[in-house]
């Protein structure tokens, strides 16, 4: 999952494409609502309560992000759709060797060819979105082909190739307006474009991670919170319009899928169908990631699945239907990054559920139980402050690691952390923690509107409504919003 974190800035012109209305083909019925398995996780259920636990929630099939024998063996044999996915460090030499991709199948997939719940394999996940891996993009659609050939080779015709795209993978993240979307210029022609060809010819979709919750949090004194939520405004009632096309929305996900048909028009493919890969609501978060709470999140995939159920569409795709899979089964507490990271989940590690969801969608809203009121849907108002992490006696978790992340913080920028050195304003007190939680409280005051920066320091870190500044020391702050 790739965060858009950075603001959207709303162009004042743009150029006019003409509309290509390019619905599903007529014989494509493939809608369902899935859910994406991931195991970033302590203490996470055994794969087989794991998979119960999918279709309590009426998820119609599981996605892995990679392919665990383990895990695609107790999903084959649960009744429910199963998506392997290719690791992207296997993609330069999948791509690189036929025979390889032909071993990969053969000894990985194999033993599902049989199974007709066994539709799609993601090759790759989010690989356009990482600038220091650009040697893999422009491998990712030869790999993509030699295993598609090695599927149909061991009688897998049936399975259609694709891989996952970022919302990064459009022009500075921007979908206002919709018809403004376009393919980053350094992506488009080495990878973007030779990955529609190939799925337009093979009537595979491009399946896109599509996160409503990131671009209302940088747009949200702009984008209503009931648009991005996909509930209905209160009266007269909230509507995006395109000036360029004229078409008007009413909710952020439809809004957003339109901008990727519009960049895919643009890139000269507008007949590739779309899916989703990724979508959903965060249940928690850090004290700067407002709107994060149970309330947002059950109300979020509770109306993607009646919206996605009812087959509408988008303006600009009416009547597309899609696979779509809800990020995530599990909250992931060994994920790292800020607090969204680990708190996506539909269940807790323990089994039991953050809230109650039909991804059939066809339970009535009146019939669910009362959800926690939201108290977080707007930015805390006031400083926040990034400090280590103790326990109640204020004891470290682990001081070695401490001093390691540290280093590692001064070595972003050594003046930053000067004010703990020997004769500093904040030298004294003399001791780990005290150095620790003013470089990372400057570290992220620093970095944080840069590029996205978050207080966690590999899990050491903790932010803090309590100014731990002292005499002369002064320490930086963050101020969300």
């Amino acid at each position: 999952m790739t965060m858009a974190m950075a603001s959207v800035v709303v162009p004042l012109s743009f150029l006019f494409l003409t509309i290509v209305a390019a619905a599903a083909p007529a014989t494509e019925t493939a809608h369902f609502l899935g859910v994406s398995y991931g195991t970033l996780g302590d203490d996470l259920p055994p794969p087989h309560r794991a998979l119960e636990l999918a279709r309590s929630a009426s998820a119609a099939a599981v996605r892995f992000y990679d392919s665990n024998a383990t895990l695609l063996a107790a999903a084959a044999s649960s009744g429910l759709g199963f998506v392997p996915g290719v690791p992207n460090e296997l993609l330069i030499s999948l791509a690189a060797s036929q025979r390889a991709a032909d071993a990969w199948v053969a000894s990985t997939l194999l033993p599902f060819r049989r199974n007709p719940r066994f539709r799609y394999l993601f090759v790759g996940n989010e690989v356009l979105s990482d600038p220091t891996t650009k040697s893999r993009w422009s491998r990712l659609v030869p790999a993509m082909a030699n295993l598609r050939r090695a599927l149909r080779r061991y009688g897998m015709r049936c399975v259609k190739v694709s891989t996952t795209l970022g919302m990064d993978a459009l022009v500075g993240q921007n979908v206002f307006p919709p018809s403004a979307g376009e393919f980053r210029p350094d992506i488009v022609d080495v990878a973007v474009r030779p990955l529609l060809a190939f799925l337009e010819r093979t009537g595979s979709y491009l399946f896109v991670d599509t996160y409503t919750y990131f671009t209302w949090s940088a747009n949200h004194t702009i984008v209503p919170l009931t648009y991005a939520l996909l509930e209905p405004s209160p009266a007269p009632g909230y509507q995006y319009h395109d000036p360029a096309t004229g078409l008007s929305y009413t909710n952020l996900l439809d809004h957003m899928l339109d901008a990727v048909v519009a960049a895919m028009c643009r890139a000269g493919h507008c007949g590739v169908r779309l899916a989703l890969a990724e979508t959903g609501w965060p249940n928690a978060g850090d004290l700067d990631q407002f709107g994060a709470n149970v309330r947002n999140a059950a109300t979020y995939n509770r109306n993607v699945a009646r919206h996605l159920a009812s087959g509408a569409g988008t303006p600009r795709r009416p009547g597309m239907r899609m696979p779509a899979f809800v990020f995530a089964l599990f909250n992931e507490d060994l994920k790292s990054g800020p607090g969204t990271e680990r708190h996506w989940g539909l269940f807790y590690p323990n089994g039991s559920a953050v809230y109650e969801v039909d991804l059939a969608g066809r339970r009535p809203a009146a019939s669910y139980p009362p959800l926690p009121p939201a108290t977080n849907d707007t930015p805390y108002p006031g400083k926040l402050w990034c400090v280590v992490k103790t326990d109640r006696r204020g004891a470290m978790a682990n001081e070695t690691a401490v001093k390691e992340q540290v280093a590692v913080a001064c070595a972003d920028e050594a003046a930053l952390c000067d004010p703990v050195r020997p004769s500093g304003e904040c030298h004294l007190p003399d001791t780990v923690a005290a150095h620790a939680s003013y470089v990372f409280s400057a570290h992220w005051n620093r970095f944080s509107k840069q590029y996205g920066g978050w207080c966690y320091f590999g899990g050491l870190a903790v932010e803090t409504t309590v100014d731990p500044s002292h005499g002369s020391c002064t320490f930086p702050s963050v101020i969300p919003g």
